[in-house]
């Protein structure tokens, strides 16, 4: 008997991914076309999170609105806040002490510090290791403890005002951050020598790879950019509050592979990068009023009507807003580019060619935030 060798053609199915999923932490929609298992499609649809911040702006004065904007996101509010306040303070020509932009850069790092565990956390937990998850959340809860140390509040700082900041340091809480930071150190090159584990290394390495060229194309920011070799930081790039003093306290982490493995690696040291900023941030705190002369009321009065688009370097990249005053204490228009809304779009180029088992580990791989895209 001759054996007859029949060539069977699988066809392609859709398989949706989300809104509502286990691999997922905020709502988003991902239409995969698959044959077999591989994603051969992917279709993405956002704005399960729009809360329309935007158009509230311009039915609030700018205090409220500084209020409003840091609500935009949990995790990075002390950035929205600070490139709101610099817009104001464009606007209306106000200088704030050289203190108040030391304790901007302070609190932003240490909000850099939290985010990146907090995404390595969750991270660590999309590839089943959730003994990593648990470390991670503990040393995130000393800089959670820093935030309320300084300013009261753990999640929405509420530190930026109009030319000024609401909270100082004291002896004891400057102590605090210097033991703190040795210890996230200690912890990062643990995690970091844990991330070497050939078991990890097979669920990262080579998997959602975005060259240089796809990087530089599709125009993403942040961490997913600096994996892919492309060497931007705003932090460098156009200094802010006091990073022009910390040009040399500080590296741009780059590597070239573009993997999961190597936005991990990216991460993590920039972790390192952000202790150094922090200590010689302390080193170097100047004296000086935290507080404008004028009350923040009549610093409002005098905003005129005016435009300024004001970047800062977000967790995640960069994050850019254009700000349009009214000359009547409120706005005429607001408009936020996240920097999730630039790496999203990555994402299908990432997706195809990969099994589906892949997918949770390559969108948690460019730490989206959901709720600052859709705002």
């Amino acid at each position: 008997m001759h054996e007859k060798v029949r060539e069977i053609s699988y066809s392609r199915f859709v398989i949706p991914v989300g809104p509502v999923h286990p691999a997922l932490k905020e709502p988003v929609h991902f239409k995969v076309t698959l044959q077999r298992e591989e994603v051969v499609d992917v279709d993405l649809r956002i704005g399960y999170a729009h809360r329309g911040i935007e158009a509230l702006a311009q039915t609030r004065n700018l205090i409220q609105t500084l209020y409003l904007v840091e609500r935009i996101c949990g995790i990075c509010s002390h950035s929205h806040a600070t490139c709101f306040v610099q817009a104001i303070e464009e606007i209306g020509g106000i200088q704030p002490s050289e203190r108040v932009l030391y304790l901007r850069t302070l609190i932003a790092e240490l909000e850099r510090i939290h985010s990146h565990i907090l995404w390595l956390g969750v991270m660590a937990h999309e590839i089943g290791f959730d003994t990593l998850f648990m470390f991670a959340l503990r040393a995130r809860e000393k800089v959670m403890d820093l935030f309320e140390e300084i300013t009261g509040n753990r999640v929405h700082h509420s530190l930026n005002t109009i030319g000024g900041v609401r909270s100082d340091l004291t002896p004891h809480s400057k102590e605090k951050i210097v033991n703190y930071m040795k210890d996230i150190k200690k912890a990062t090159h643990y995690m970091l020598n844990v991330f070497q584990d050939k078991t990890v290394e097979k669920r990262l390495v080579s998997i959602g790879v975005l060259s240089q060229e796809d990087a530089r194309r599709l125009c993403v920011v942040g961490p997913t950019a600096r994996g892919s070799g492309v060497k931007i930081d705003t932090r460098k790039d156009d200094p802010y509050a006091a990073y022009e003093d910390f040009k040399n306290s500080f590296s741009v982490v780059v590597r070239t592979k573009g993997d999961a493995y190597t936005r991990t690696e990216v991460r993590l040291l920039e972790i390192l990068e952000s202790v150094n900023i922090i200590n010689s941030t302390l080193d170097q705190l100047p004296s000086g009023p935290i507080a404008p002369v004028d009350s923040v009321l009549k610093l409002v009065r005098k905003i005129p009507e005016g435009e300024a688009v004001s970047r800062v370097e977000a967790p995640r990249g960069e994050l850019l807003y254009f700000v349009k005053t009214d000359g009547k204490e409120s706005l005429d228009r607001l408009k936020v580019r996240t920097p999730t809304l630039a790496n999203i779009i990555s994402l299908k180029t990432l997706l195809i060619g990969r099994e589906v088992a892949d997918i949770p580990v390559i969108v948690a791989s460019i730490d989206p935030c959901i709720s600052c895209t859709d705002r």
